[in-house]
């Protein structure tokens, strides 16, 4: 009987990390050992997976020996030193940071999608997509698939841990929210949320209690931002659509966990709604909740904690018969981030 392979979870303390040993404790059981590796300031924690108390040890090239595949759930500037060292020693590498996902010698996948990207990896790495566009692609995917997307124009709303802020980002919202608690006025004149926000912005080039910011990321190229490059760029490489229109706006919403995004698809033909409808609903991965009369459709408050993509909001745009308009949510530590890296992962163990 050949042997369960080894699996390293890179970042297990961290918020990512605590969702990813949920999942795998309750996901089925593919793996031998799994090894808590983390930074120094964690080493000597207990955490628990698949009903056990674990030991975290050191992010350290001995603790990555006799590794089959390593989950790496950690910043950027950790995964761009600490990827290839993990390839070199023999694991495959699931990276969720943006350092390799446009690396051509590096397959960007989303499972739902492009599953057989992750066969051929030369530099031992697959990329997994930033949470955004992870909760734009599944549901785009499959009506890609069947319609032919020739347009996209999406406006995504993203919480405050999402898009590299983290729980930072969390934290500067509860302590505005905090601040702004109780007084019935702020938010009807100019400028009385910032001033009583003051320098607890946190992350945020603004107050976020009681107001949205359109910004997140840093500066790109044309006044957009990292992040909606990311969205563009990241989209046009799952759905190998290298040359597919995209215009993003990124806007910073008080959410504490979940991404919104708004989307306007136009497709090569006409789109029965109907057909739309049907094809979201037997999509793996995603829950159409679409009763707009009934007030059923997704929120961020609603489809936190949970792992598919929710779609709502179906329909035909206004103008244009070849174009839909609708509305999708996901919570961006699951799908957005473990979740996905997670069924990298299944799909690759079969094979090791």
């Amino acid at each position: 009987m050949t042997p369960k392979p080894t699996l390293a979870v890179v970042g297990a303390t961290g918020a990512v990390g605590s969702v990813m040993l949920q999942m795998l404790t309750h996901h089925a059981d593919v793996w031998g050992e799994i090894r808590l590796l983390a930074s120094s300031r964690s080493v000597g924690l207990k955490a628990s997976v698949r009903g056990e108390e674990c030991e975290v040890l050191a992010l350290s090239e001995e603790n990555l020996e006799d590794v089959d595949l390593a989950l790496l759930l950690v910043p950027d500037a950790v995964a761009e030193q600490w990827a290839p060292i993990a390839a070199a020693k023999g694991a495959v590498v699931v990276d969720t940071s943006a350092t390799f996902r446009d690396d051509p010698d590096v397959p960007l996948v989303v499972p739902e999608i492009n599953a057989h990207a992750a066969r051929v990896r030369p530099r031992g790495i697959v990329a997994s997509p930033g949470c955004t566009t992870l909760a734009l692609i599944v549901g785009v995917g499959a009506l890609h698939a069947e319609f032919g997307l020739s347009e996209l124009v999406v406006t995504a709303q993203q919480a405050a841990g999402g898009a590299g802020a983290g729980q930072a980002g969390v934290d500067a919202l509860r302590a505005q929210l905090g601040l702004v608690a109780g007084d019935g006025d702020l938010g009807t004149h100019p400028g009385d949320v910032r001033r009583v926000v003051g320098e607890n912005t946190g992350p945020f080039p603004g107050p976020l209690a009681l107001n949205v910011l359109p910004w997140a990321g840093t500066p790109g190229s044309d006044g957009a931002s990292s992040e909606e490059e990311h969205v563009r760029d990241e989209t046009r490489r799952i759905l190998d659509l290298p040359a597919l229109r995209i215009a993003a706006t990124c806007v910073r919403v008080p959410v504490v966990t979940g991404h919104s995004v708004s989307v306007h698809a136009r497709f090569e033909r006409p789109v029965p709604v109907g057909r739309a409808h049907e094809v979201l609903a037997t999509s793996p991965g995603v829950v159409l909740y679409d009763d707009p009369a009934a007030g059923d459709f997704p929120t961020p408050v609603d489809v936190v904690g949970t792992d598919p993509v929710w779609a709502g909001r179906v329909r035909r745009s206004m103008d244009d018969e070849k174009a839909l308009d609708f509305f999708v949510c996901a919570d961006n530590l699951r799908k957005g981030a473990a979740l996905n890296a997670l069924q990298i992962a299944e799909s690759i163990a079969t094979t090791l």
